[in-house]
């Protein structure tokens, strides 16, 4: 039995009782394909309510044709998207978990365009989005008058459908924000001027909702404690409006952040950087004013903290959504009390919110399965228990024997090293990255519950292997730095990031960090370094430093490389080195950039393959895969997945 009895206390809202205090937030999943509820989402769905959470949001849905901030965004303007709607609240129902529906309007934040065609984007006045550069048309009577009847119509859809209520989303700095905001609210009729007026759109939305569905149907509200950016909407402003609007709403729902500028669009999913739970104190401000229930969102990724906001009356529900998409089972497996077999999200943001700024469904660096429930949501047990050998212990071997191991094979694991998790143990010792060595510790645990043989401080030669005997040979062996050839003269120092994090040498003052791949190593390297108190200059071979990290990784990063005085050169590649210079050259002009008075140079160049062993086992005859790095260095992502991939196919 639990001991989590704050977690576990039901919660009655009007006419819904949520079975728990977790909930899974409203997150686009990018599963839609045509503006409608389908297959894909309706399993990725039911797996968090199988997995026990107490109430699921869905992701945004428009409520009027002007609200289509995506290509994939869901629509909920006409009564053809009812049947969809309610084949995902049957499927969530089953589970005894409570469904609401996100009503959502962007106003002035519209991130994609249609076909190619910039779309007019509306907001209550023109002033412009900084983020996506959009201009907006200041919205005229009858289009708010019609937004307005949007939202109504939608939830009375969402309740013909079965959904247990709405939540009005006015976070993030989305039209009913944009609204409330008096810098960017500049209108001099009834809708504009002092808080009173600024709500009127908002007690028109929620009026309209209310004369179209019935008593016992859930109206709740999602807002951000505070916009975090200078023209964003203050706690106090977010303060006021709440207090004089919860005579009206069922829930107040708070996170922090605006989608209108880059440092605000990071809290829409903070990456690990940030400390957990860090937006409760907003949360718990407007609680103790507040009359109704209030919901927090916001790096809350472990059952033991969302228990201490709930019982220190700080929030009533724990908005635990990354959590959820790393282990649906979460919420069952605290109920059980098996909090060692959790896959606690790392916040790399990588396969979540990542993959929905590339336009590609939701996923999970750690839990593939997420998004694929179709494709792996269940594993056939293994026709015939196979001698499976794993060389590797990073991300991908551990993963592939995990599932091996739980389909029915006996696997054996090999690694070289004392310690597993390959190239994730030097991930975790840059700044504001610890986190990321929990994916080692979820592996780990993985393969113990599975049953995996693990033996370290082995390395595998073509002898170990055959007198092992296995059927199947998984190659796992990773890689190691690349080192480029270029020209170099005179005895300047020159180092690899990997040296770098195990203080494998002693390094001078001015530092030049080479990063060909614009990705989390050239920049935490000089983060690392900047710390240190070094003069630290970061060339990057991309058009920005970050450039292949998610959006809201990079952005905090580079926010944090500014702060520390890194001074980043990009568009450049190495080109040469003499005793105390780095010879650079932009990729685009080509035109020589020389940096001078250097002490150390430290390449973040990639990574080449080690698979010396597959050559080795040609003539064996043994079936025979190579994953991650050791087939081509990318990332954990990519290892993860490969090692769940192959393994659920042998």
């Amino acid at each position: 039995m639990t001991a989590f009895t704050h977690l576990f206390e039901p919660l009655r809202i009007r006419g819904c009782t949520l079975k728990n205090r977790i909930m899974s937030s409203g997150h686009d999943t990018t599963l839609p394909v045509d503006g409608t509820v389908n297959a894909p989402l309706v399993a990725y769905q039911e797996a968090r309510a199988r997995g026990g959470v107490g109430l699921i949001v869905l992701q945004v849905s428009g409520v009027h044709e002007t609200a289509r901030y995506t290509n994939h965004v869901l629509m909920a303007t006409a009564d053809s998207s009812i049947a969809g709607y309610r084949s995902v609240a049957e499927a969530v129902h089953r589970h005894g978990t409570a469904l609401f529906a996100q009503l959502f309007h962007p106003g002035r934040e519209i991130a994609e365009a249609d076909g190619g065609l910039l779309s007019v984007a509306y907001a209550p006045s023109s002033v412009p989005n900084e983020r996506f550069h959009v201009m907006p048309r200041a919205l005229k009577q009858p289009l708010i008058d019609a937004i307005v009847h949007g939202y109504g119509d939608a939830a009375r859809r969402m309740q013909s459908a079965g959904i247990d209520g709405v939540e009005i989303v006015a976070s993030h700095g989305y039209l009913p924000a944009q609204f409330l905001n008096p810098r960017v609210n500049l209108r001099d009729d009834a809708y504009g001027g002092d808080m009173q007026r600024r709500l009127k759109f908002l007690r028109e939305i929620i009026a309209n909702i209310r004369s179209k569905v019935t008593d016992g149907f859930v109206v709740g509200l999602r807002i951000s404690g505070s916009e975090a950016d200078e023209q964003g909407l203050t706690a106090e402003e977010t303060l006021d409006a709440v207090t004089r609007l919860d005579d009206s709403i069922d829930y107040v729902h708070i996170t922090v952040g605006t989608s209108a500028s880059l440092g605000g669009a990071i809290h829409i999913a903070p990456p690990m950087a940030f400390k957990t739970a860090y937006v409760v104190p907003y949360a718990a401000r407007i609680k103790r004013q507040s009359r109704i229930p209030v919901f927090v969102t916001g790096r809350i990724n472990q059952p033991q903290v969302a228990d201490a906001v709930i019982a220190a009356g700080h929030a009533d529900v724990c908005g635990m959504t990354r959590a959820l998409i790393c282990d649906p089972e979460m919420p069952n497996k605290t109920a059980r009390g098996a909090l060692e077999d959790i896959r606690a999200c790392i916040a790399c943001n990588q396969a979540c919110i990542g993959h929905f700024h590339k336009g590609f469904p939701i996923s999970c660096i750690q839990n593939p399965v997420s998004g694929r429930e179709l494709r792996f949501g269940t594993l056939p047990a293994a026709s015939r228990r196979k001698r499976v050998m794993i060389v590797g212990g990073g991300p991908a071997g551990m993963k592939a024997a995990a599932i091996a191991a739980e389909r029915g094979h006996e696997v054996a694991l090999y690694e070289a090293e004392r310690r597993l998790g390959g190239q994730a143990l030097l991930a975790q010792m840059l700044p504001g990255r610890a986190e990321f060595g929990g994916i080692i510790t979820n592996l780990q645990r993985e393969m113990e519950l599975a049953g995996v043989r693990v033996h370290k401080n082995t390395r595998v030669d073509r002898a170990i292997i055959t007198a092992a005997t296995p059927e199947v040979v998984l190659l796992a062996t990773g890689a190691v730095p690349y080192r480029p050839e270029f020209p170099q003269e005179g005895a300047l120092q020159i180092v690899d990031a990997w040296a770098v994090l195990r203080g494998e040498a002693t390094l001078g003052q001015s530092i030049v960090v080479i990063d060909w791949r614009a990705d989390w190593i050239g920049i935490g390297i000089a983060e690392h370094l900047a710390l240190q108190g070094r003069s630290v200059r970061l060339a990057v071979s991309g058009v920005a430093a970050g450039e292949t990290l998610p959006f809201y990784v990079r952005d905090q990063a580079v926010a944090t490389l500014h702060k520390l005085g890194v001074k980043v050169l990009t568009y450049m590649r190495l080109y040469g080195s003499d005793s105390d210079s780095v010879f650079l050259q932009h990729v685009s002009s080509g035109e020589a950039v020389v940096i001078d008075k250097v002490d150390t140079l430290v390449l973040c160049t990639g990574h080449t393959p080690v698979d010396e062993l597959s050559s080795a086992l040609e003539d064996l005859q043994i079936e025979t895969h190579l994953i991650g790095d050791a087939a081509s260095p990318r990332t954990a992502e990519e290892a993860v997945y490969e090692g769940l991939k192959v393994a659920a196919e042998i």
